[in-house]
């Protein structure tokens, strides 16, 4: 099992540079970073971790910027969206920022998507919220036609292009895995029907995860495709917690830590590396 880091990337946290050489040094495998544009200041939409919604939600980097600095100082680690909000961008200029970051990393991307809880966040960028999912669904086939075709067009409800040329292509082939998050009641369908892997948040589900794990991996043998990848967000560090995980079959594990400055940020990362040893 591989184990990776989160963290919301923050201009007042360490630096996602810094924190990038850090967890490749201490021998994990990924960096991942969440993506929020904004807060809507009405705050209607409930946030599904908790009454108190923490400052870093409108206080992050754009994930590709921050993800290109970590690219830029390492040369092993993989580097995640978890999650990318796909519904609140346009997919021409995503295929492009996937496809830039995928080449200048040499094929170290891994692109974790999601159709996000914040209904007046969406609905500033023009998606309704009772219609994310067919957007989401549009937006990543279109973004499929843009990596591996050479004139690409879509026509959907939602996205509709004529043929166009866009370069560079993602040096992974036939591009970065897609690893859906989420745990609702249509996620598989999603995750077997347009996507490489499963990014639940492991650590709101408890030991229900690894029912799930068997669920998933019997429909995808039914509909002939080999086992899927499951990435566990946000797991508890200890071994009580990871054990179960792997023999569950859980290709990576990925642990959080706050958006804090380097003092706070490396003796964790320490910790983690210990366990993980």
């Amino acid at each position: 099992m591989h184990y990776g880091v989160v963290m919301f990337a923050t201009h007042y946290a360490v630096r996602p540079d810094e924190l990038a050489r850090a967890v490749e040094t201490r021998g994990f495998e990924s960096l991942w970073v969440p993506e929020h544009t904004h807060i809507p200041a009405s705050r209607r939409s409930p946030w599904p971790g908790g009454p108190n919604l923490p400052k870093e939600y409108w206080h992050s980097y754009d994930p590709f910027i921050a993800l290109t600095m970590a690219a830029a100082a390492t040369t092993r680690l993989r580097l995640g969206t978890g999650i990318c909000l796909v519904v609140e961008r346009d997919p021409i200029t995503t295929a492009k920022e996937v496809a830039s970051l995928d080449h200048i990393s040499g094929g170290r991307f891994l692109f974790g998507i999601g159709g996000g809880w914040n209904a007046e966040e969406m609905e500033h960028h023009g998606t309704a919220f009772k219609t994310r999912w067919r957007v989401l669904r549009e937006r990543v086939l279109a973004m499929k036609e843009i990596w591996t075709q050479e004139e690409a067009e879509f026509r959907g409800e939602h996205v509709r292009f004529d043929k166009i040329w866009s370069h560079p292509k993602p040096t992974q082939r036939p591009h970065p895995p897609i690893l859906m998050g989420g745990d609702g009641p249509t996620t598989f369908d999603r995750v077997l029907e347009y996507c490489d892997g499963w990014m639940p948040i492991a650590g709101r589900m408890g030991p229900g995860l690894a029912d799930k794990i068997t669920m998933l991996q019997r429909r995808a043998k039914d509909a002939g495709r080999g086992p899927i990848p499951v990435t566990a967000f946000m797991v508890k560090p200890d071994r009580a917690a990871l054990e179960p995980l792997e023999a569950a079959g859980v290709e990576r594990a990925i642990f959080g830590v706050p958006s804090a400055g380097r003092d706070e940020v490396l003796p964790l990362l320490d910790s983690y590396a210990t366990l993980i040893r």
